[in-house]
């Protein structure tokens, strides 16, 4: 049984971590359509984020594996 509550847990994190990359990646390319001329921040702005949902996600997985 908690092998498959880990499991589900697991998915809950990768999914949750595709929706919000993606809403990251969403609002990025709207805040360059708004003002082009700021390109580069925003894009560093958006790695950043990405990778912060990214180690947020890994985190989850991690302790999901080890509690199971």
């Amino acid at each position: 049984m908690g092998g498959s509550i880990a499991a589900i847990g697991m998915g809950l994190a990768v999914i949750g971590a595709g929706i919000g990359i993606g809403m990251v990646g969403s609002r990025a390319m709207e805040a360059i359509a708004r003002q082009p001329e700021a390109v580069g921040d925003i894009r560093s702005n958006m790695i950043l984020m990405a990778a912060l949902v990214e180690g947020a996600a890994l985190i989850a997985i991690v302790m999901s594996f080890l509690v199971s």
